[in-house]
């Protein structure tokens, strides 16, 4: 009598890990979510006017056509999977950093700060205390909301939002004040020395080696979610705070330690910015980091691995989208269409997979 392999009822080792990368969804839902996606982005394209095949293919080319293209798509990706990593992070613990534009901002005021007290100092020295002083400054930020939050019952969305607020109008302060370099006429701080910059990754372009530090973070955080007691704890109460407060886990300890961790990642990635793209601060350092970010640590299912996958991908359409504006005259604004359609499509499988599972199971208990 023939006995079927044990290893036939199990999943793919390869299915296994995409499942895992994606936060649990079905590895084939986000693909087909993007497809149609630029189905629509394509119909109202023809609504439009234009050939959506040539739009499309200036997008491709705008993304990947040459290796500076290339350098410009990673370059975008890179302070989205910072901050999307530590969004990513905080979802899983239950909780709602909407905040990281502010944190965003302020750790790339302390950089640029920091950068300008350590000009002459060695490069390693220099890059170094941006970085500290930057992670210091969006973490502090975010520990204010933190605390209302976990001794005052503050509603973190709430505190988060209103905190960016006043880290976009004291950043504006500093650069048309304190902090504004007297040679320009213009809101930014005096430009970095080359001590202060991040070094290039490729020769001949614009890339700098941030995007390195992007996936090594990407990777450690699903190293720690995966490995770690302290990622294991973190799920746990991001699941159930109060059957996490019963069995005794530190869970104050917890929603403060991500909400820091997410907002030095944000600090981090304002340092990037500063140090390997502007060379300086200046008060339009964002275009929506921080809030794009939300989109694609959603779209990456709350999976570190997954938003900095999705980081590329939003990284590769805003890169994109600037060469299909300019070749064959589409709107950015489908782009940004095009994005959150991926998003939304994405969590409506999920909803209406959730509401088939209780109807199902109440078909198996008749």
């Amino acid at each position: 009598m023939s006995q079927t392999p044990a290893t036939s009822s199990k999943p793919a080792a390869w299915r296994t890990t995409v499942v895992r990368v994606t936060g649990g969804v079905e590895f084939w839902t986000i693909p087909v979510a993007i497809l149609l996606a630029f189905i629509v982005g394509g119909v109202l394209m023809v609504v439009a006017g234009v050939n959506p095949f040539d739009a499309y293919a200036a997008l491709v080319n705008g993304a990947f056509g040459t290796t500076q293209h290339v350098a410009d798509t990673l370059i975008e990706a890179t302070p989205l999977a910072l901050i999307g990593v530590g969004i990513a992070l905080c979802f899983r613990g239950g909780i709602f950093n909407v905040g990281a534009e502010g944190q965003f901002l302020l750790g790339g005021m302390a950089a640029a700060l920091v950068g300008q007290a350590l000009g002459t100092a060695p490069s390693i020295v220099t890059l170094l205390g941006m970085a500290i002083a930057a992670m210091i400054a969006g973490a502090a930020w975010a520990g204010i909301a933190a605390l209302l939050k976990v001794y005052l019952g503050a509603s973190e969305t709430l505190t988060t939002i209103m905190l960016t607020y006043v880290a976009t109008y004291l950043v504006s302060y500093l650069l048309n004040g304190p902090a504004k370099d007297p040679a320009s006429p213009l809101a930014q701080t005096a430009p970095l020395t080359s001590s202060g910059l991040l070094p290039a990754l490729l020769p001949g372009t614009t890339l700098h080696v941030g995007i390195i530090l992007a996936v090594v973070v990407a990777i450690a955080a699903h190293l720690f979610l995966r490995r770690r007691v302290g990622g294991f704890q973190l799920i746990a109460t991001g699941l159930n705070p109060v059957a996490a407060r019963s069995a005794g886990l530190p869970v104050r300890r917890i929603f403060i330690s991500v909400f820091l961790a997410s907002g030095a990642l944000a600090g981090l990635a304002g340092m990037v910015q500063v140090a390997g793209v502007q060379g300086k601060m200046i008060v339009n350092l964002s275009p929506g980091y921080g809030y794009t970010a939300i989109v694609v640590a959603l779209l990456g299912r709350s999976s570190p691995l997954g938003a900095l996958f999705a980081a590329l991908f939003f990284g590769a359409l805003s890169a994109g989208g600037a060469s299909m504006e300019t070749s064959v005259g589409v709107p950015a604004s489908l782009v940004t269409i095009v994005q959150y359609l991926t998003v939304l499509l994405v969590i409506a499988y999920t909803a209406f997979r959730t509401l088939r599972r209780p109807s199902r199971t109440a078909e198996g208990e008749e």
